[in-house]
């Protein structure tokens, strides 16, 4: 989840400034779902009080619930569904100007992928477990997840920049993880990001998440494979590149070749070692965050003098 001082972030920041709330969003990723009565036991408030709280959670997106029967009954039990926020403080800038593309993750236009590794759409797998020549099914362009032990995926950015536009800004945001056999929380890989073959630097993964099921993964989707990422924003400027507004290089636009009408982004786990390595890429319907790779590019035209 991506917050700023505009005013659509304001339901979340409301949600966040109660005691009572932060105490049921500590309760829920303590024990990943609860029911409305269990919360009210431990919070020693009433159903009611805690349906509010929950309500207004739910309507900023924090909170997620369905129901579930148990013992005979019915109840609505809750999670969490965003453990991450990344708060930009700076104003948004209502007129600035950017192009905006989205890419799916299947739509890449060259791989590499060593087992572990597979591909599938929201409805079926593609191909077979660890068959890396699955990777070109021509269906893979509706993918909505992939995952490699080891390999890189590269994707073609078309470039809609005009003459009089002046490129100020690459922003890349998508939901990535590390991959493990299975799953596991501490399996920490080092990804690499590279633009039109010049490498912009390097984030590390601390996981292959599977502790629960991903907002968006579909029901069908094994529990004991990868469930989500972390939506993580990459922008390159003239001050060099940025993973969540933390320099992972000195690399800016203006080192990175930009007059082409397509730019390679390539995304690159390094080479595995026992106990890390690998990527798990998020699309739509897949994961915690409904999107696929979106790219925008912000510029200025230029001032009359």
């Amino acid at each position: 989840m991506q917050l700023s001082t505009d005013a659509s972030s304001l339901a979340v920041y409301e949600a966040l400034a109660s005691e009572a709330r932060l105490n049921i969003i500590r309760l829920l990723l303590l024990n990943k779902e609860m029911h409305i009565n269990e919360l009210a036991n431990e919070l020693y408030l009433s159903k009611a009080i805690v349906s509010t709280h929950v309500s207004k959670l739910q309507k900023a997106g924090i909170v997620g619930s369905r129901m579930k029967r148990k013992n005979g009954g019915t109840y609505k039990y809750c999670y969490v569904t965003q453990e991450y926020m990344l708060i930009k403080l700076s104003p948004e800038q209502v007129d600035a100007s950017y192009h905006e593309v989205s890419i799916p993750v299947g739509q890449y236009t060259d791989y590499e992928a060593w087992p572990t590794c597979g591909i599938a759409t929201t409805t079926r797998m593609i191909g077979q477990y660890d068959t890396p020549a699955c990777f070109m099914d021509p269906d893979r362009v509706h993918a909505g997840i992939l995952w490699m032990a080891r390999g890189f995926v590269e994707y073609k950015i078309p470039n809609y920049l005009h003459k009089d536009e002046i490129l100020r800004e690459i922003e890349i945001s998508l939901e990535l993880g590390s991959e493990a056999p299975q799953t596991n929380e501490n399996w920490p890989s080092d990804i690499r990001f590279s633009l039109n073959g010049q490498h912009l630097g390097t984030w590390t993964s601390p996981g292959d998440f599977g502790d629960r099921k991903g907002r968006l993964t579909p029901q069908w989707w094994h529990s004991d494979v990868n469930q989500y990422g972390l939506l993580k924003v990459l922008r390159i400027n003239d001050q060099g590149a940025f993973i969540d507004g933390q320099r992972i290089s000195d690399v800016g636009i203006h080192d990175l070749q930009l007059e082409a009408t397509n730019w390679a982004f390539r995304i690159h786990p390094e080479e595995a070692v026992r106990g890390r390595g690998g990527l798990t890429l998020f699309g739509k319907g897949f994961g915690n965050y409904d999107q696929d790779i979106v790219i925008r590019y912000y510029y200025d035209l230029p001032t009359d003098t």
